[in-house]
């Protein structure tokens, strides 16, 4: 798989300007948590493509960016589920000021908020399992069992909860009634897709595919997230699900994306799509790199023949925006 580069030290970095801003090249900044291991990942690999890269804080980014510059918005999900962790505006800021924004702030929306993906995604025509609201003031969906309660922004498979009677579905939204995201933002019940043990990710740069992974169910668990004890593999991505995932790419207008496929039917049907989607090397196409693919992809570097074996001095420098 080549070559893998030499960590550089990006972490820890106080306000103010960091100290990656030393000349006058363009910047790129991974616009997120710096405690993501993915982000430092991203920032640390392109470091060595020759990019003057950096992970940053949302406050950071509107000190440090300027007009040319590009900020890869990867803004996440709140722990508590309850909404989008700060970051949008500081995004649109840098928008309005011309600095090259990717995953832009309504791109971002519509990926994490679960009620506004499956929204744009049955615009589109794009398969998704039938999707409903429901709030403490009413609380009851027209959807027949077997579906799934989840929270509008969630993540990492946390609260949701399958339902296979309505008994199930009415113990559920009991169970859900005094959380907070829930009296905050309500539920989505969403129809069953039959589970099958693993699932597929792909992840989606500038419009093409650069990456994907298959995820395996933990024993005795029919979700596949990692975070619930699942494991993962290499993946080839077959036809309709590269389709599939590049139709809900565009659908929610995201520069980076993961999309989470099940096959169903002889097609394939979106479960999710994720803004601040965490993924390694592993993701990597055969013979690829998938870090060096997005940059590829996202117009932050001169695409060569073979990404995968190029060493880091021979990578073409960043191209302006």
């Amino acid at each position: 798989m080549g070559y893998l580069p030499q960590r550089f030290s990006a972490r820890g970095r106080g306000a103010g300007v960091p100290a990656w801003r030393r000349d006058d090249r363009c910047r790129v900044a991974v616009v997120g948590d710096s405690a993501s291991e993915t982000n430092q990942d991203i920032a640390e690999v392109w470091q060595a493509l020759g990019l003057d890269a950096a992970v940053l804080s949302p406050a950071e980014s509107l000190e440090s960016l300027r007009p040319g510059d590009t900020a890869l918005g990867r803004v996440d999900v709140r722990r508590s589920l309850d909404g989008i962790a700060a970051g949008l505006l500081e995004l649109l800021a840098l928008q309005r000021r011309g600095v090259r924004v990717l995953n832009r702030p309504g791109a971002l929306l519509r990926a994490h908020d679960k009620l506004r993906t499956a929204r744009a995604l049955a615009a589109a025509l794009v398969p998704h399992p039938p999707t409903e609201h429901i709030t403490r003031q009413d609380p009851r969906p027209s959807l027949l069992p077997p579906v799934v309660v989840k929270p509008r922004f969630g993540s990492w498979g946390a609260e949701v909860i399958r339902c296979d009677s309505a008994g199930a579905v009415r113990a559920a939204i009991e169970a859900l009634h005094e959380r907070p995201w829930f009296q905050r933002q309500g539920a989505l019940v969403q129809s069953l897709v039959p589970p099958i043990g693993h699932d597929l990710r792909v992840l989606v740069a500038g419009g093409s595919i650069v990456g994907a992974e298959s995820r395996i169910a933990a024993e005795h668990e029919w979700r596949t997230n990692i975070s619930l004890g699942g494991s993962s593999c290499a993946a080839i991505v077959p036809p309709r699900a590269r389709a599939a995932a590049l139709a809900a790419a565009r659908a929610v207008a995201g520069d980076f994306v993961g999309i989470d496929l099940l096959p169903h039917r002889g097609d394939y049907v979106v479960i999710e799509v994720n803004g601040g989607v965490d993924f390694e090397r592993r993701y990597s196409l055969p013979g690829r790199n998938v870090f060096t693919d997005i940059a590829a992809a996202l117009g932050l570097i001169t695409p060569l023949p073979d990404l995968d074996t190029v060493t880091a001095p021979a990578v073409i420098a960043a191209a302006t925006p």
